[in-house]
C-alpha cells in the first residue's frame, strides 16, 4: 500500500470525485462565467421588477433583488440603447459558485482578474424605445448578466449580440442563449478559447499573471469571429481624453486609495470612467473598493454620505444632481461632460492637495496626439504602466532583500522566515537605488513613497509575501528531496521517525493544496522516502501509518 492509499490517499480520491460531481451538475459550465442573467421591466403597477432570472434555481436575497431593481430606476430619462456596468456587494451569508478549474484559474489569472468573491459585477444592456402597445406608452427593459469575473469587454460585447435579439423573441431566445454559455469551456489563464453564441463565435484569450506586461492579445484570426481585444481595459483615450492634463495627479489618487467622485451625464460614462481609473495603476490591483454606478438608492449611501467621518477610500460613479451638495466635501471632483446641474462647482475637475503629497512633475507631450483612437489608448496605458512600473521597482528590489539566503535552508529544520517590511529601512534604499536615477519623473520621490504605502501597497505586499513564503516551502522541499534521510533516521527513536514521516506528509498536503511551485519529480522522490521510512518501522506502527 503507498502513501496515497493512507488518508492523503483518501483526501484526493474524495477531491476527485467531488470535481467530477461537480462537472456534472447542471449549469456547472455556465457558473464558470457567470453567476445569473436577469431580465428587469418596468410593471405600470408593480413598478420595477425582475421578471425573470436565469437559471430559475438562482437565489437572490431581497437586498440584491432590490438593488438589481432600483439600479435602472434613474435610467427612465434615457431614450434608445444604454450600456454600463456596476459593482455591487454581496449579502452577509450568500455563497459563491464553484467551478472545476477554479484553484487553477486562482493561481493563473493575474491580480486582477481574479473572481471577487466579496461583489458581483453587474453588466447591463436597457431599452427603451416608444411602444404604442405598451399603456405607458414606451417599452422598458434591461437585460442584466451578473458575474464574479471583472471582464467588461467581453460581457458588453456579448449583451450586444444578444440583448437586441432578446428584446425581439424573448424568453426562448435567452434560454437558449444560456444553454449555449453552459457549454463553453471553462476559463483557463493563457488559453485561447473559442465561444459560440448565437451563430457567432468570440474568440478570447484568457489573460495569465506570466503575460509580460503591456502585451497584445491574439489578433483576429478570421471571419465571422468576435476578438475581444482586452478583458479590462476599455478605451483608455476615450476615457480619459477631456482629462488628459491630469492624468499624473488621477494616477497619483489611485495609487493612495483616495476618495474619488465622478460625476457623468450617463451611468456609460460614468462607469467606464471609474473603470478605466482603476486599471491605470495595473499591474497593481487597485484594492479600495468603487462602484462604477452609484445611485441614492444604494444600501452603501448613508454608509458613504455620513459626514461624521472622513469620507471612505472608495470611487464612486453618478449621475444624479443630488450629489453635488451631498458629495460637495469630498476631497476630491471629478465632473465629465455638460452636466445640467445647479450649485457652484465651476471646474471641471476639483481636486484637494494633500497637506504633504507633492506632485511629481510630468508632461504627456505629444505621444498622444494620434489619429487613430486604438493606438491612442495604447499609448497612454503604455504611459500609465511606466509609471507604475518606476513605482513598483524600488519596492520588488527591496522585497527580494528580505529572502533568506538559499544556504540558510537547512533540512532538520523548519524554513527560515522573510524579515519583515522596514518602512526606515525601505526609504533608505531609495537614496542610492531610487527611481529618480532612471524614470523620467522629476519630483520628491521620498515624500512620495512615504505617502504611497496606502491600501494598494498593502494589497501588493500581501501578494508578494505569499509568493515568497510558497517559494520558501519549495526550498525547503527541494532541500528535503536531496538530503540523505535513511541516514537520518538510524540513530532515531520511533518516536521521532513517526514524527518525520507525519511532518512530510503534512509538507506533501500542502504542496498540492497550495500549488507550490516544486517539480512534480521532487514531490514523487519525497513519497517513496516515506514509504521507505514507513517499512522500517514495526509492523504495527506501519498499519496505523497506513491507516491515517
Amino acid at each position: 500500500m503507498d502513501l496515497y492509499e493512507s488518508g492523503h490517499a483518501r483526501t484526493y480520491a474524495k477531491s476527485e470525485k467531488s470535481v467530477s460531481a461537480a462537472s456534472r451538475m447542471p449549469w456547472a459550465r455556465f457558473s464558470c462565467w457567470v453567476e445569473c442573467v436577469c431580465v428587469v421591466t418596468f410593471d405600470l403597477e408593480l413598478g420595477q421588477a425582475i421578471e425573470l432570472v436565469y437559471p430559475h434555481d438562482t437565489k437572490l436575497t431581497e437586498k440584491e433583488v432590490t438593488f438589481f431593481n432600483i439600479v435602472f430606476l434613474s435610467l427612465k430619462g434615457c431614450l434608445g440603447d444604454t450600456q454600463f456596468s456596476f459593482r455591487v456587494r454581496q449579502s452577509v451569508g450568500q455563497k459563491s459558485s464553484w467551478f472545476v478549474e477554479e484553484d487553477i484559474y486562482s493561481r493563473e489569472a493575474p491580480v486582477t482578474l481574479q473572481r471577487d468573491p466579496g461583489h458581483y459585477y453587474g453588466y447591463v444592456y436597457f431599452r427603451q424605445v416608444k411602444d404604442t402597445t405598451v399603456k405607458r406608452g414606451y417599452f422598458q427593459k434591461s437585460l442584466v448578466v451578473i458575474s464574479r469575473l471583472p471582464y467588461v469587454n467581453l460581457f458588453q460585447s456579448l449583451l450586444q449580440l444578444i440583448a437586441p435579439e432578446y428584446f425581439e423573441k424573448l424568453d426562448p431566445c435567452l434560454e437558449a442563449v444560456c444553454n449555449e454559455i453552459d457549454q463553453w469551456p471553462a476559463p483557463i489563464p493563457g488559453q485561447t478559447l473559442n465561444l459560440p453564441v448565437m451563430g457567432v463565435v468570440i474568440q478570447v484569450r484568457i489573460p495569465s499573471k506570466n503575460d509580460k506586461p503591456g502585451s497584445s492579445p491574439l489578433k483576429q484570426a478570421y471571419q465571422e469571429v468576435k476578438n475581444i481585444q482586452r478583458f479590462t481595459y476599455l478605451s483608455s483615450f476615450k476615457c480619459f481624453q477631456s482629462l488628459l492634463i491630469h492624468i499624473q495627479m488621477l494616477w497619483e489618487l489611485m495609487l493612495l486609495g483616495e476618495p474619488i467622485v465622478i460625476m457623468a451625464p450617463s451611468p456609460t460614462i460614468s462607469s467606464e470612467t471609474v473603470l478605466a481609473l482603476t486599471s491605470c495603476i495595473a499591474p497593481l490591483k487597485y484594492c479600495c473598493d468603487y462602484r462604477p454606478y452609484f445611485t441614492i438608492h444604494d444600501s452603501e449611501f448613508k454608509e458613504y454620505t455620513t459626514r461624521t467621518q472622513a469620507p471612505p477610500n472608495v470611487i464612486l460613479g453618478v449621475t444624479n444632481p443630488f450629489f453635488i451638495k451631498t458629495f460637495q466635501y469630498w476631497p476630491h471632483i471629478i465632473r465629465i461632460g455638460e452636466l445640467k446641474m445647479s450649485g457652484d462647482l465651476p471646474k471641471q475637475v476639483k481636486v484637494k492637495k494633500l497637506a504633504k503629497l507633492k506632485t511629481l512633475d510630468t508632461k504627456p507631450g505629444d505621444a498622444f496626439i494620434s489619429s487613430k483612437k486604438k493606438v491612442q489608448s495604447a499609448i497612454l496605458r503604455r504611459h500609465l504602466l511606466e509609471l507604475t512600473q518606476s513605482f513598483i521597482i524600488p519596492l520588488e528590489r527591496y522585497m527580494a532583500s528580505l529572502m533568506p539566503l538559499q544556504k540558510a535552508i537547512m533540512p532538520w529544520k523548519n524554513p527560515p522566515q522573510i524579515r519583515s517590511f522596514s518602512r526606515e529601512e525601505f526609504m533608505k534604499t531609495l537614496e542610492h537605488s531610487g527611481p529618480q536615477l532612471t524614470s523620467v519623473l522629476k519630483g520628491d520621490w521620498m515624500e512620495w513613497y512615504r505617502q504611497c504605502l496606502s491600501p494598494n501597497f498593502d494589497g501588493w505586499y500581501r501578494l508578494r509575501h505569499k509568493e515568497m513564503s510558497h517559494k520558501l516551502e519549495s526550498l525547503h522541499l527541494e532541500v528535503l528531496c536531496e538530503a540523505d534521510l535513511l541516514l537520518w533516521i538510524k540513530d532515531k527513536s520511533e518516536v521521532e521517525i513517526v514524527d518525520l514521516v507525519l511532518k512530510l506528509r503534512e509538507k506533501l498536503v500542502k504542496a498540492h493544496h497550495q500549488q507550490l511551485p516544486v517539480k512534480e519529480e521532487v514531490l514523487q522522490k519525497l513519497e517513496s522516502y516515506i514509504q521507505t521510512i514507513i517499512t522500517s518501522l514495526p509492523e504495527d506502527l506501519q498499519a496505523v501509518l497506513k491507516r491515517h
